[in-house]
């Protein structure tokens, strides 16, 4: 512990100079923009007074001191015996260090306060600043006065942090004033800061940047807030002050600077700074930037989990919420579960929806509702929106559009296209067009989508274009087909491609299937157009996996030309069924064959019923034959109803002889 020096009549130490270095781990790192607390440190000394310093110290052992000042830390009658640590002679060492400090603390008081008594300003200061730092304001104010009025500017700093603290605002100002003409930067931030805080911001500015140019990082900090307030550019140079001084707020305020403006590599330098400081909101922004990277670099999702765990730890949902998906995608359910629900219970209404999703995706749905109906309780919109789907998937479809209806008044943009859908499809169609072009004019590509589906079927082409268009500018699939196909009606082949691949590129299995039919059709993109069916068979896409079954059989692959059958054949294909009871049959499975071609014959397949009507033939049953032969003139095509009646005559011929 740091002692007096031997207090005699010399003058000022070159410490009293400058005595007013204020505590900035006390400062506004959680609370922006508030006064700095009163000094703890660089305090100004004077020489001490004769008999106390390290010369004059008294050595006495433990035993001594005990006898001398009685035992510390005795037990309570509560406390259980054997908790207090004890030194071998039995004493609580801890209980004896805390009253050693605390003797030597109220020593250190009572000297202070005897040099201030005697007139000594420095100790005045020093004095009123310890008391002010216990909160005793009241004992404190006169000491602090004394020394302030005798032109210590601590004491002037110290004591317009008391008057402040007290409510005297003005007086504060004068005193704060006072020290910093005299050179004190923390009186100057403060001072700076309450005139901001008046409206004064001309004056604030000057005093802030006072303080900043004094080395201050609590003023540049303040200076950097004031200015972006006021969107000066220089607020970030006074940023990048603090931050390099140790301001996390700064470094994290900065970040979010060179973020926007795009320099994501910055950014994250400066997140880091700030994270590695426990500051949750860069700890959380770190992690979004490096899971944004790990699109192309996956060793970077552990970091970023690391981030939000840190994050999350130090209070901020957010990050409990981004650490529950990333848990999700990588399988871990369960643990994402815990950190949704912990972010959930402190108002993230994000988790609170994505734990209402997965209680709904298992069936559970009094938990999902619960959960749905806590994230509408944190002010999430989504859970009015999602409360909806899952009345509709339950069947409470008058409880659905009330959900949906109260999400879309609230500007839930997909709430107003799922409101409209509900509209038309009771036929409500003047009612619905404003719920689906509120949906568009919000950016829903599914309600521009579906506005243009109305337009269209009022005959209104141009306008469904626009729409369409505007779907398809943002990847609505669906809507690039309809243009495509308009585009191919039109004889525009090159147009027709471009649209196309535009709606394969945004997922419609229809947009690649008809673009590989149009690259099968030209003959010189033979891969290309393989690619595109596969896309589409994949995509369960029943035209296509025939297409993929036939090319198959071509090169003679059976196997995987029976695979494509069967699957599109399982799915309600009618030619997959026929193709594949024709396969089966070269392969002398005539028997399944048969069950394929009559799935494919009552599905309305000519052909298929005019292979059952020779089979039948063959077997010796005319009646058979004669059914199956009526069905396949009735299915068509035209060749197949021209051989079916030729095969009818011969069997009324050959029944009639």
């Amino acid at each position: 512990m740091r002692l007096i020096g031997k207090n005699g009549s010399g003058a000022k130490s070159a410490a009293a100079t400058e005595a007013d270095t204020d505590a900035w781990a006390e400062s506004a790192e959680s609370r922006p923009g508030a006064l700095p607390a009163q000094r703890t440190s660089g305090l100004s000394e004077r020489p001490s007074v004769t008999g106390y310093g390290p010369d004059s110290l008294v050595h006495v052992s433990a035993r001594q001191f005990t006898a001398a000042v009685g035992p510390y830390g005795a037990q309570g009658a509560d406390e259980p015996l054997g908790t207090a640590a004890l030194d071998p002679a039995g004493l609580d060492t801890t209980s004896f260090e805390s009253a050693l400090a605390a003797r030597e603390s109220a020593a250190l008081e009572a000297r202070h306060r005897q040099a201030a008594d005697d007139g000594d300003p420095d100790a005045a200061s020093r004095l009123g600043t310890l008391l002010l730092r216990r909160g005793d304001l009241e004992d404190a104010e006169p000491y602090l006065r004394a020394a302030a009025a005798a032109g210590v500017r601590a004491a002037a700093n110290n004591l317009g942090v008391l008057l402040h603290q007290q409510g005297h605002r003005a007086e504060a100002a004068q005193w704060w004033r006072q020290a910093a003409v005299a050179g004190s930067a923390p009186a100057a931030h403060a001072l700076g800061l309450q005139l901001r805080d008046q409206g004064e911001e001309e004056a604030a500015e000057y005093w802030l940047h006072f303080a900043a140019d004094h080395g201050h990082p609590l003023g540049a900090y303040a200076l950097g807030d004031l200015m972006e307030h006021r969107r000066d550019v220089r607020a970030e140079r006074w940023f990048k002050v603090s931050a390099d001084a140790g301001h996390r707020e700064a470094a994290y305020r900065l970040a979010r600077m060179r973020e926007a403006a795009g320099d994501k590599e910055t950014a994250e330098t400066w997140y880091r700074t700030a994270a590695a400081r426990s500051h949750a909101r860069a700890a959380l922004r770190l992690g979004v930037l490096l899971e944004e990277r790990a699109r192309t670099d996956q060793s970077l999702l552990d970091e970023a989990a690391r981030w939000y765990r840190q994050a999350a730890q130090n209070g901020e949902p957010r990050a409990a919420c981004a650490l529950g998906f990333l848990l999700r995608d990588s399988g871990e359910v369960g643990a994402a579960a815990e950190w949704w629900q912990e972010a959930a219970e402190a108002g993230d209404g994000n988790a609170a929806n994505a734990l209402g999703a997965l209680h709904a995706g298992r069936g559970e749905a009094k938990e999902a509702e619960h959960w749905y109906r806590t994230a509408l309780d944190a002010g999430d919109q989504n859970g009015a929106f999602n409360l909806g789907l899952l009345c509709a998937g339950t069947g409470r479809d008058q409880q659905a559009e009330q959900w949906y209806r109260r999400a879309a008044y609230a500007g839930h943009r997909e709430a107003c296209n799922a409101l409209a859908v509900v509209l038309l499809q009771r036929g409500e169609e003047s009612g619905a067009e404003p719920w689906f072009s509120k949906a568009a004019e919000a950016g829903s590509v599914d309600g521009a989508f579906n506005l243009g589906v109305l337009h269209a079927g009022r005959g209104e082409q141009r306008q469904a274009q626009e729409w369409y268009a505007r779907a398809a500018a943002e990847g609505h699939g669906e809507a690039a087909l309809q243009l495509a196909v308009v585009q191919e009606q039109r004889g525009n082949l090159a147009g027709a491609l471009e649209r196309y691949r535009q709606a394969a590129a945004g997922g419609s299995a229809e947009g690649a299937f008809r673009l590989a039919s149009v690259l099968d059709r030209r003959g010189d993109a033979d891969a290309e157009a393989e690619h595109w069916y596969a896309v589409a068979a994949d995509a369960g896409h029943r035209r296509a996996q025939v297409r993929m079954g036939v090319r198959a059989a071509e090169r003679g692959a059976l196997e995987i030309a029976e695979s494509w059958y069967r699957r599109a054949a399982e799915a309600g294909s009618r030619s997959a069924a026929f193709n594949l009871g024709l396969l089966l049959a070269r392969q002398d499975s005539e028997a399944e064959a048969m069950l394929w071609y009559t799935r494919a014959a009552d599905a309305g397949h000519g052909r298929a019923a005019l292979r059952l009507a020779l089979l039948a033939l063959r077997r010796g049953e005319p009646v058979q034959a004669e059914n199956w032969c009526r069905r396949a003139a009735d299915y068509g095509p035209a060749e197949v109803a021209e051989r079916a009646g030729r095969l009818l005559g011969a069997l009324h011929a050959e029944l009639s002889a």
